[in-house]
């Protein structure tokens, strides 16, 4: 008899391995056998805002909220409803809602200054009038989920906050940047989120994380970027979720005492 605890032949351990899921698109999670409850890691983007009119400001990225890497996970036990927020829309999973990202202020000749909206990120402040840019982490979480848009000068139209930076203010008659976006790898290989998008000026590069170029330039799909200012509109959100690695049941042979040591740990599925 072999000494691996009664059971004769080949011990086998089976590798474990993390589970992805990504939502394009509204839909229905549920969590995995061997991981009910419990503890999960997400990104939750939601939609960009879209970008001012005339002369307007570009759009606020979509609110950027996540636990990857290091953060807090969120205890599951599902099923859940997911809400993947499109142009100007929230994104939900659980108790996790990412706000919309805010559009961009509209161009106005002549006064009052039109201001971006509030939002995930706030939208890019329209020109002509010199509109102040949008409050981003609107409504306030922690982390912060964006940030406020730019600052516009009477030329020139400012670009919409980003998950990782400001809107660029307007301080001469030229382009104005959306602010940057946030880079994540919960889904593998990093890929930036939630970029701003830029003023109206052509020219104007829209945050790294999909935000569009003005004028009318669109935020990328599932990034949560703003859209360019003159009317682009905002990319739609993303929601991904992750599932730890778990000790899952294997055809082969085990030793008793491994099945025990799974067991006692609630690691073991029949």
């Amino acid at each position: 008899m072999a000494g691996n605890g009664g059971i004769i032949g080949p011990v086998i351990d089976p590798t474990p391995e993390v589970k992805t899921t990504t939502f394009l698109a509204s839909g229905t999670f549920n969590t995995s056998p061997v991981n009910t409850p419990g503890q999960v890691d997400y990104l939750v983007v939601a939609g960009g805002g879209t970008g001012g009119s005339y002369y307007g400001g570009g759009g606020g990225a979509g609110g950027y909220r996540t636990s990857f890497p290091g953060g807090t996970k969120l205890t599951v036990s599902g099923p859940y409803s997911i809400t993947v927020g499109g142009t100007g829309s929230a994104s939900i999973f659980s108790t996790i809602t990412s706000a919309a990202g805010g559009g961009g202020g509209g161009g106005s000749s002549p006064s009052p200054a039109v201001p971006g909206a509030n939002g995930g990120s706030g939208g890019g402040g329209g020109s002509q009038a010199g509109g102040t840019g949008g409050t981003g982490n609107s409504p306030p979480v922690s982390p912060p989920q964006g940030n406020n848009g730019g600052t516009a000068n009477p030329a020139t139209s400012s670009g919409g906050g980003g998950a990782a930076a400001v809107g660029t203010s307007s301080t001469s008659d030229v382009a104005s940047p959306g602010g940057v976006g946030s880079p994540n790898s919960i889904s593998g290989g990093a890929v930036f989120y939630a970029g701003g998008g830029s003023g109206h000026k052509a020219g104007g590069s829209g945050g790294n994380g999909g935000g569009g170029t003005g004028p009318a330039g669109n935020g990328e799909i599932n990034t949560g970027g703003g859209g360019g200012g003159c009317g682009g509109t905002g990319g739609s959100g993303i929601v991904i979720i992750q599932e730890p690695a778990g000790n899952r049941t294997a055809p082969g042979v085990w030793s008793m005492n491994s099945v025990y040591e799974y067991v006692k740990e609630s690691n073991w599925s029949n």
